[in-house]
């Protein structure tokens, strides 16, 4: 499986944007997905992830309510939906997959299939 993501850019703090991930490749619906940030001197951290069927989702704690990761099946897409951005939101994004089965859980971590970076970055 190989991993495109677009979508980032440079927006004003309180502005949004949406990310999107396209996967291709053979067996492409049984990753579950994850978008995960590094900004500057900082480690990289787990942003949102959603299953593979689409039907659980993950946010970590400094995105709730902001963020929506959403996937669309039928294109083998995934969406982050950035909402109130913030400074602190400024990083490079990378989207991930990591194959389960359908009764695991959310991964957080493991992921082994990383997409490019997407560079976004919001001004006070």
């Amino acid at each position: 499986v190989q991993l495109q993501a677009s979508g980032g850019g440079l927006v004003q703090s309180g502005g949004s944007l949406k990310l999107s991930c396209r996967a291709s490749g053979p067996n492409a619906s049984r990753y579950a997905m994850g978008w995960f940030r590094q900004a500057p001197g900082m480690e990289r951290e787990i942003v949102a992830a959603i299953h593979r069927n689409g039907g659980s989702t993950f946010y970590g704690d400094s995105v709730k309510a902001r963020f929506t990761i959403s996937r669309d099946i039928t294109k083998n897409t995934v969406y982050l939906q950035m909402n109130s951005l913030k400074p602190e939101d400024t990083a490079v994004y990378y989207c991930a997959g990591k194959q389960i089965i359908l009764s695991a859980g959310i991964p957080t971590t493991s992921y082994d299939v990383w997409g490019q970076g997407t560079q976004v970055t919001v001004s006070s």
